[in-house]
């Protein structure tokens, strides 16, 4: 069986997350002293170790000289209500494209849970989507061949008004939102301690949400203790519960500074640690079949399997992924098979928390390379 058909077969790890056990508010909103930080982080060493600790131990668990490879992209407000006919939807923004189209996904407004959307099929083509502000959104087509939920659109300002999607979105939007969590929140919520805006407005559909647990003075303490961060961008699309396709090309950059960086830690023996799926792909994007990373960008349509495996991480800090998401081929090529299911396993017996404000793992390979 591959690696691939293994992730896709529901149950493979967990057959479906707990009750009790999706992540509903975001850390510091769960009592008296909560912060970011206060999440817990469970950690898998090769395929025969599992421990479970706080976040803010993270610092005692690095080695001076390990890189954090940190993905800067911010999170954009990209859920906007909008009307096709006489039917009421939300759009989700994804990815522009190179023509100005941008790849967006259509949902329903969801009736019972307040402020979230249930799935709904895209197009048809030619449609026109009347959004706030007098802009309109035509529908061309499915962004792959025989798929339906995400759709190449064509954006039309209001006469005279030549603006871009991010101004849109700015005025009207708010960030995406599914039904496990408790209610709306904050766009603030959903950026992270390295999220920095972009002058022409890109970001991320969806938060690089591995990134959230990091407060400035967790980020100092690392520091202090002679971990290093590396930056780079992966401008991520949206990822729905309800779909667990492999990733879509995305726009990256991987900036020569963070080349150097990664590639002087692995001469010296430090460890390169990528911080969320995001920041993997844009650096294996960059790295040649020995490891070495160059300066680099544009767009990635690079899927880390288990048989492709991973040339310049040694190691993965992500959330905890849902039962058949691609993202969890990642896992395996970083830590092996047998590592990532005793730490789901672990996550599910110690009660982990799943989602974007929920827990996270952190997995490392051990000294043979599994």
């Amino acid at each position: 069986m591959s690696g691939e058909r293994g992730v896709r077969e529901k149950g493979l790890y967990i057959r479906d997350i707990p009750p009790g056990l999706a992540a509903r508010v975001p850390a510091e909103q769960r009592g008296p002293g909560r912060g970011r930080d206060s999440v817990r982080l469970l950690v898998s060493r090769g395929a025969s170790e599992v421990s479970l600790h706080a976040f803010r131990e993270l610092p005692v668990l690095l080695h001076a000289g390990d890189v954090l490879v940190v993905n800067t992209s911010a999170t954009l407000p990209a859920a906007v209500d909008g009307r096709l006919g006489g039917e009421e939807l939300v759009v989700h923004f994804s990815t522009r494209g190179e023509d100005g189209r941008w790849t967006v996904e259509l949902r329903e407004p969801d009736r019972v849970v307040r402020g979230s959307t249930r799935p709904r099929a895209g197009g048809p083509a030619g449609a026109v989507v009347e959004l706030p502000g007098g802009w309109r959104l035509v529908l061309e087509e499915p962004v792959a061949p025989g798929a339906d939920r995400l759709w190449w659109a064509r954006p039309a300002p209001p006469p005279g008004r030549p603006e871009e999607v991010p101004a849109l979105l700015r005025s009207y939007g708010r960030p995406i939102r599914y039904a496990y969590t408790e209610r709306d929140q904050p766009l603030s919520a959903y950026q992270t301690v390295f999220a920095v805006p972009r002058a022409d407005g890109a970001g991320s559909a969806e938060m690089p949400s591995a990134g959230r647990p990091f407060t400035a003075e967790l980020v100092a303490e690392l520091v202090r203790r002679g971990v290093h961060f590396a930056p780079l961008t992966l401008h991520t699309g949206v990822a729905s519960q309800e779909a667990h396709e492999p990733p879509y090309p995305e726009r990256y950059e991987v900036p020569a500074t963070t080349a150097r960086l990664v590639n002087a830690a692995r001469a010296a023996g430090g460890r390169v640690i990528g911080v969320g799926t995001t920041a993997v792909r844009a650096l294996e994007s960059a790295a040649d079949g020995d490891g070495m990373v160059r300066a680099a960008g544009g767009w990635t349509g690079l899927v880390v399997t288990p048989e492709r495996g991973v040339r310049a991480v040694d190691g993965l800090l992500t959330g905890l992924h849902e039962p058949g998401a691609s993202h969890l081929l990642m896992l395996e090529a970083v830590a092996g098979r047998e590592a990532v299911r005793r730490g789901y396993a672990s996550a599910v017996a110690n009660l982990c928390l799943w989602h974007e404000f929920g827990d996270v793992h952190l997995l490392l390979k051990d000294e043979n390379g599994h």
